[in-house]
């Protein structure tokens, strides 16, 4: 169902754009842009994508950049937050949405907080599927994490990492998502995978495995939480999900939130329960428009 998928040009780099919007739907005029993960893909989104556009929203999942189809950084380059806010921002200039939707998973949601607080203007309906900022990381720890980064960097390969055959990515796979079916994984792994050279490969750059060099700052993105005005839905994914300590407290910083749990589906979501996290989705985007409180100052 994907139709005028492509490549964007943005911020000196290729991001590559999987775009779901049958013909035959009538357009809703809102957009619904997916924000994927943690070594994941926008073309993992498909399974949820595709009954949104069937809906006759205008969904868009792009490959964060050093993943799947979009650019790596150039030599010199890492991957820090602010960069991948940057690029947002500079793919919804080009995009000018009517009404945007901002949907985004672990890491995903994560850049969508940080960007609905910066441009609260700019997002009409915001959704978190976990994504509420990384684990809470002592000061202290900032040191060691920069050597640890200094010494990644300086042994760092960014070959595509190889595999074996297809069963071992699949193998990988499970190691990493214990609580997803096989059957869902062998889906996905067709979709993270890629050839390189004559050679299968995982699909983001190998950088992405280093050690940030910088500890989450915890304080400063609740700031940004309290500066979101657009109404939010967080999502949880039962006792297997990804659960932080302090979840209660970071969306309590969030004026407008509705909170739904999908008890069976663990934090790959998208994946396990595509289906009930659709109507979700589709249930709150269908949902009146509340007023909207002001930022704080």
């Amino acid at each position: 169902m994907q139709s005028g998928s492509g490549l964007v040009f943005v911020n000196g780099i290729r991001l590559y754009i999987h775009r779901f919007q049958p013909a035959s739907a009538r357009p809703s005029g809102l957009t619904v842009l997916l924000l994927h993960g943690y070594l994941d893909s926008g073309a993992t989104w498909d399974l949820v994508a595709e009954p949104l556009a069937r809906a006759g929203h205008d969904v868009l999942a792009p490959d964060l950049r050093g993943f799947g189809e979009s650019d790596s950084v150039g030599a010199g380059g890492y991957y820090h937050f602010p960069d991948y806010v940057s690029d947002l921002s500079s793919l919804l200039d080009i995009l000018a949405p009517k009404r945007l939707a901002l949907v985004g998973h672990s890491m995903g949601g994560t850049i969508a907080a940080l960007f609905a607080g910066a441009r609260p203007q700019r997002v009409d309906q915001l959704v978190l599927l976990e994504g509420l900022g990384a684990p809470i990381t002592e000061p202290g720890t900032a040191v060691d994490r920069m050597r640890t980064w200094l010494d990644d960097m300086r042994s760092l390969d960014r070959t595509p990492r190889p595999v074996g055959s297809f069963d071992e990515a699949l193998d990988r796979l499970a190691r990493r998502h214990p609580q997803v079916p096989r059957a869902i994984l062998e889906s996905r792994a067709r979709l993270l995978t890629r050839t390189h050279s004559g050679r299968l490969s995982w699909a983001y750059d190998s950088m992405h495995r280093t050690t940030a060099p910088v500890p989450f700052h915890l304080e400063s993105f609740k700031c940004f939480l309290r500066r979101i005005t657009a109404p939010t839905l967080y999502v949880s994914g039962g006792v297997n999900g990804l659960r932080l300590p302090d979840e209660a407290e970071r969306l309590a910083c969030i004026p407008s939130t509705l909170h739904v749990d999908l008890p069976d589906a663990g934090h790959m979501m998208h994946w396990t329960a595509p289906e009930a996290l659709a109507e979700r989705l589709l249930r709150f985007f269908a949902s009146p428009p509340e007023s909207r409180p002001p930022p704080p100052r």
